[in-house]
């Protein structure tokens, strides 16, 4: 048993414990308060002048299927041969022995979704995960997270470069209907197998994949930075009528009501980096102070590799220097990121039952000055500064 005691705890639950405990049991908090009990013989971490947060969530990133400080080699993120590729799963490209993982938990980085890139209209399927751990199939949260699926410059360059559709964004709305219809149409044959097993088409790991998105099993995750590129994977989701995120949503301040009348989540970012491409242009930290002012519910990402998953927070505090609240910005790292992703009922927020993520903070998570101290995943130390 681990008890933590005397921190300031930014719960993310709707409250702050200026001076309270936590306890932690099976890898699960067990109590939080300020007149908790400590069990003898319980290891005991005093807190004092300290603060206790959740372990933060990046919504968004491709950690281990990108990996530091390789090439070719450690770039399995992109499958440039068919626009299509439903079927591919990170889990078996992600490799947990990525420098980027430690440097990731150090930083107080305790859960992250990692999937496929944007080279392909359709990319295959991403999984929410923990930071800790030897073997991909432990440290899972969440396989599959969602769809993976892109518009705007990545698919028409890749393509158009091969003299192969996509390679204009009406090819790319177009090969996003077509796979949607042939998965409808597997559907239906599966569906009639159920009282005629005659009937059962041959399985089509494809088709299989994107059937999830049509029964509402994952959403579809649209990586889309421009507006009408937005407005393009939210036209086609309402068409199927299927659930999707919104992932980058550069211009999303753009169009705020818009997105707030759908209700559709978001997740933006990587915003601390340059424009490198036409639509990066409207880039700006001010994204999330208007799609709060509107009602969007959204989380901050990384990208990572493009920016270090370690910066994450930092992504949070710019937000917030440029007019996001405090709160908000916090959120936008834990229980919103966490509740996006699907794990909302596990992390995100230090809670009685939720798994023990936990990381202890020299001073608050916005200050240049402040340094991670200690990281407990599932219960556990992993990353004890001293």
């Amino acid at each position: 048993m681990l008890a933590i005691k005397n921190g300031k705890i930014y719960t993310m639950a709707g409250t702050i414990i200026e001076t309270g405990t936590i306890l932690v049991e099976n890898q699960k908090i067990k109590a939080i308060g300020t007149d908790v009990e400590i069990p003898e013989g319980a290891q005991v971490i005093d807190a004092q002048g300290k603060v206790i947060m959740p372990g933060i969530i990046d919504a968004h990133s491709h950690i281990g299927i990108f990996e530091e400080g390789l090439g070719f080699e450690g770039a399995d993120g992109n499958e440039m041969t068919n626009p299509s590729t439903p079927h591919l799963r990170a889990l078996d490209a992600i490799n947990p022995m990525d420098v980027a993982f430690k440097e990731a938990y150090q930083g107080g980085i305790t859960t992250v979704v990692s999937g496929p890139g944007s080279a392909n209209v359709i990319g295959g399927l991403g999984l929410a995960m923990k930071t800790y751990g030897k073997v991909i199939d432990e440290m899972v949260m969440i396989d599959p997270t969602g769809l993976k699926c892109a518009f705007g410059e990545n698919p028409k360059r890749v393509y158009s470069s091969q003299k192969k559709s996509p390679s204009t964004r009406m090819g790319t709305a177009a090969v996003m209907r077509e796979e949607l219809i042939k998965a409808q149409n597997y559907l239906k044959k599966l569906e009639k197998a159920e009282s005629d097993p005659d009937k059962a088409p041959d399985r089509d790991l494809k088709m299989e994949a994107i059937v999830k998105v049509l029964k509402k099993e994952i959403p579809l995750r649209a990586h889309a930075h421009r507006a009408d590129d937005i407005v393009t994977a939210l036209r086609i989701a309402e068409e199927f009528d299927v659930d999707i995120t919104i992932e980058h949503c550069t211009e999303g301040h753009l169009i705020a009501d818009f997105l707030a009348k759908r209700g559709v989540d978001v997740v933006i970012g990587p915003t601390l980096s340059s424009k490198p491409k036409v639509e990066l242009q409207n880039l700006t930290f001010e994204t999330g102070r208007i799609l709060y002012e509107a009602g969007v519910k959204f989380a901050i990402m990384t990208d990572h590799p493009v920016i270090p998953q370690q910066y994450l927070p930092l992504c949070a505090a710019l937000a917030h220097k440029d007019g996001l609240p405090e709160e908000e910005a916090l959120k936008a790292i834990t229980i919103n990121a966490a509740e996006i992703i699907g794990v909302g009922d596990r992390v995100g927020s230090l809670e009685v039952g939720k798994d023990a993520d936990i990381i202890i903070l020299s001073g608050h998570l916005f200050d240049y000055k402040t340094v991670v101290e200690k990281t407990i995943i599932n219960g556990e130390i992993i990353y004890d500064r001293k």
